[in-house]
Order: structure tokens, then sequence, then C-alpha cells
């Protein structure tokens, strides 16, 4: 694990971030679509302010359930499979909805297994998580080898390193790529927001947590929904509250020339835009508009 002394100002509430790759990536964007910027100290690449009383620590994704739960960060951003790998003691606090993967058990295709109970005992199983590649074999009964490897796992049964692997996945096509096949799922990951459960206790840095969680939800809640207007029928106003139930029903606003139009305004699935605009059109509506939301507050 890198080492490396981050504590700074108690009441500064700092945040651990994935330095490189996807994970950093996406978490920058979802910081960024919340407000929160980070903006980078001079000569220190790895420690930037996010804003009023918070700070980024850019780490490694795999450090950060470390980082937290020894209070060297007070919360921190990784992927529930580091999270379950590392099993420290972190209180999770909100599903990001991305980096999406799963942990996966694999053979090759010519091996004729078809489900993990097929393993045979004794058999070396390859992976970079060998805690749970073990808590998942133990308990189904199967002693195997495990073989901690520090990347391309995939090719280890090609090396006869092992003959099974434990690896993550988005698509699959990097097993299918090397002639493996997957058997069975150990843990279906995302990234979380995770926090010391230390931290969460205390009165500032507490509050400061919880308005953190409001912001980033806010954000993640948005990105599923639209915002829809459009002028209606003022008959069909029953009809139009079923097409457009929003999150208490839609808004519905007077036209200036009091006539027989009014303006209908509501929040929707982002999935159901296209059937709601064309219900809406079998109504008689017109000059709908559809906007994406920053942010979404219940």
């Amino acid at each position: 694990m890198v080492v490396c002394d981050c504590r700074g100002d108690g009441d500064m509430l700092r945040i651990a971030l994935p330095n490189k790759g996807r994970l950093a990536e996406e978490a920058r964007s979802l910081f960024d679509r919340a407000g929160l910027y980070a903006e980078f100290r001079e000569g220190r690449s790895l420690v930037a302010s996010v804003g009023p009383g918070l700070e980024a620590l850019f780490v490694r994704a795999q450090d950060i359930p470390e980082f937290v739960a020894d209070g060297a960060a007070d919360v921190g951003v990784t992927g529930l499979d580091l999270i379950r790998e590392l099993d420290r003691a972190v209180d999770e606090l909100l599903d990001l909805e991305f980096g999406r993967c799963r942990l996966v058990v694999a053979v090759t295709e010519d091996s004729g297994i078809r489900d993990a109970a097929q393993i045979a005992a004794g058999t070396r199983v390859a992976t970079s998580f060998p805690r749970l590649a073990l808590a998942f074999f133990h308990a189904r009964m199967i002693p195997v080898e495990i073989v901690p490897v520090s990347g391309a796992t995939e090719i280890a049964p090609h090396l006869g390193v092992a003959a099974v692997v434990v690896d993550l996945v988005s698509t699959g096509s990097t097993l299918r790529v090397n002639g493996l096949r997957e058997v069975a799922t150990i843990v279906e990951s995302t990234a979380r927001l995770v926090a010391n459960p230390g931290a969460r206790h205390e009165v500032e840095k507490g509050r400061t947590i919880t308005e953190l969680v409001a912001a980033l939800e806010s954000v993640i809640r948005a990105e599923h929904k639209r915002y829809l207007m459009a002028n209606v029928p003022r008959a069909a106003l029953d009809r139009v509250k079923d097409v457009l139930p929003g999150i208490s029903g839609p808004t519905i606003v007077d036209i200036m020339d009091h006539g027989e139009m009014v303006a209908a305004h509501s929040v929707v699935d982002a999935s159901e835009v296209y059937r709601t605009i064309a219900r809406l059109k079998e109504l008689g509506a017109e000059g709908i508009l559809v906007t994406r939301i920053e942010r979404l507050m219940p």
C-alpha cells in the first residue's frame, strides 16, 4: 500500500478520490456536475480543494478503503469490489451508479465446466481478489489453491499458472477473446461513496458529509429524469395528469391569453420521454420542450 501523510486541518473534510482510470474520470465528472471543482495547489498534484472545507486526495482506488478506515480520509470513492476485498470498517453511503463491472469465475472454453460446482478440489485459481475468491469457493466447500496475480489474469490459464480465474469484467469481451467462459458471478460492483464511521459522528464533519451525499445524490437522481413542458388543451387536463404524473403531479400554468390551452410542466423518466410525447400529441399538446435537469432534490 502507498503510504502518505494525508492528515491536514482537523476541520477539513478529506475526500479520497481515484487518481487514474475510468473510476477517476467518472468521479471527477460527478463532482464537477455537483459544483465541486478540483483546484489543485501549486506543486501538489495529489491534493486539491473541491469547495469550502473540502479537500480531495487523489490516490489509488485500491488504497481508498484503507485510507478511509484509518482516518487518513473522511470519505472516499471506490469500487464495491475493492471494498469487499479489503473488508475494512467503512460505512457505505451512496451507490454512485458508475464503474459498473462484475467479479466472475471463468474457465477455459475447452474445460467442459458449465457451473462453478464442477470445479475440482485442488484447482489452482488465479486472481487479484484472493479474499473474495477464497470465500466464494469456501462457501461451496470446494478447496482450491489461490494464485495471487497483479494483472492480466485472463492469460493465466494459457501460461499454465492456473486452470481457473477470478477476474473483473464489464462486457466479458476480454475473457472471450482469451478463450474463457464465465461460470459464476461473485460480486456485481459499482462505485460507492464510503465514510469513516468516526467522522460521521463528529458534529461538523457529520453535517458536511450529509451535505456532500445530498449534493451527489441530487445529480445522480437528475441523470435519469427530464423536465418536460408543453401547452395542452384545458379540456384534457384530467387525461394530461395521467400522462404527466410528475413527482407530485404536473404544474399547470395559465397562458396569458386565458384561452383553451394551458402550460403543463413536469419531471418525467428519461426512458419514458418518447412515449410521453406521443401520448401528449394524441391529446392535442403543442410546443413540447424537453430539457436535462442538473440536480433534483426529493
